[in-house]
């Protein structure tokens, strides 16, 4: 039996959190024995956290033992925001510099003794390289074969690439998209392999789409647009904010008929959220519901799912909408544009053009037929190509690989 190691550096829930998860639950327990090591034990909206849920499975749990940035090193930092405010890329290098000096070397130290003390064959780490750095050099200093699942896209430091390329044994990335960012910074492509998210194709939701739409309001004469995701900047998720405004104001709610939407998830852009929609007059149009554990059920009750980030890597909850028939609107940028085909399970818009989201939208309002037959499709499309099952398969066939 090997020993793995995954390492995670995340600080909060999110798709790569669950994926995680839903590896762990099916992968041969008889071939590995996993310890997973953690910075932050961070929560779970629904009571729980990740400690608990890793536990669950049978599975050690590890948080490194960090200490909080030092008074010296956010000066520094400061200085050199201040003092090279002229160049970003010098900028960049500079708090680098600092983090590398105050931090990453002592987290190296950290982990390196670990993977000496546990006897570990391989280090798995559940991020992209320049939040797992440290893991890498751990890997390189003890000889450890080393796997990192790349679920984002990221600009990469010179130093950064250079060690990927050094010492990384292989990258598994999420979407051609990411491998191909990645590459274009000068990343060996013959480090990468692309494994597409999966998803449980056997989930039911666990309340009625009638249930939900009373619990929000929603009347029978109404069509429900929304979405699901962590309140962050790069969900744009205002952008969504302000395509309803466009429709209820100039297009479909005065002409046609009544739309609402919904936003499900927490996070530190609620308040500016809040502050759109009241700024465009939409409180009886937009709820900004918080996390729903059942996300699930809140996705099977719309009647339109839109994802309008600007950054993603090959987001679960598309897979999710798809899975419950649902048509997709979403950004033309890696992860949904490999998983959405457009015009046929969906539509694909420029992120941040609000005209043309707001379009994509109308188009769907106005065609029962078209949501229906686009959502099938996408049904199909899932079913067909994104199980869990062959995801499984697919990550485990690479540790494989690498620990043989």
């Amino acid at each position: 039996m090997k020993n793995i190691l995954i390492l995670d550096t995340g600080k909060e829930w999110g798709g790569g959190t669950n994926s995680l998860l839903e590896l762990l639950r099916r992968i041969d327990r008889k071939e590995y024995r996993f310890t997973v090591l953690f910075y932050y034990n961070y929560e779970k909206p629904s009571k729980s956290d990740i400690r608990t849920e890793i536990e669950k499975l049978g599975i050690d749990f590890l948080l490194l033992d960090r200490n909080n940035q030092s008074l010296t090193a956010k000066i520094l930092k400061e200085l050199g925001r201040a003092f090279l405010f002229f160049d970003r890329k010098l900028q960049r290098l500079w708090i680098f510099g600092i983090d590398y000096f105050f931090r990453i070397r002592k987290d190296v130290e950290s982990i390196t003794k670990l993977l000496k003390d546990l006897g570990i064959a391989l280090l798995y780490m559940n991020n992209q390289p320049s939040t797992n750095l440290e893991g890498i050099l751990a890997a390189k200093n003890t000889g450890v074969k080393s796997v990192l699942h790349s679920r984002i896209e990221a600009d990469l430091s010179f130093f950064e690439i250079n060690a990927v390329n050094k010492w990384l044994t292989k990258m598994i990335c999420v979407s051609e998209g990411i491998k191909d960012s990645f590459v274009r910074q000068g990343i060996n492509s013959s480090k990468c392999i692309v494994i597409h998210n999966g998803i449980d194709t056997s989930i039911t939701p666990a309340v009625s789409p009638e249930e939900i739409k009373q619990e929000l309001g929603v009347g029978k004469d109404e069509l429900l647009i929304g979405t699901v995701g962590s309140l962050v900047r790069r969900k744009r998720f205002n952008d969504l904010i302000k395509a309803i405004s466009t429709l209820c104001v100039t297009r479909y709610a005065l002409r046609e008929g009544k739309i609402k939407c919904i936003i499900v998830g927490e996070g530190p852009e609620r308040e500016s959220l809040q502050k759109e929609i009241n700024k465009n007059r939409l409180n009886d149009r937009i709820i900004l519901t918080g996390f729903k554990s059942d996300a699930i059920s809140y996705i099977n009750a719309m009647d339109i799912f839109v994802l309008p980030s600007g950054r993603e890597g090959f987001p679960r909850v598309i897979l999710e909408a798809m899975l419950m028939g649902k048509p997709v609107v979403a950004s033309r940028i890696a992860g949904p544009a490999e998983l959405i085909i457009d015009r046929e399970t969906g539509f694909l818009f420029k992120t941040g053009n609000i005209e043309e989201l707001a379009d994509c939208i109308l188009r769907f309002l106005l065609s029962p037929q078209l949501r229906k037959d686009m959502g099938e499709a996408g049904r199909k499309r899932v079913i067909e190509n994104f199980s869990i099952k062959r995801y499984v398969s697919e990550v485990s066939n690479i540790l494989a690989e690498v620990v043989e």
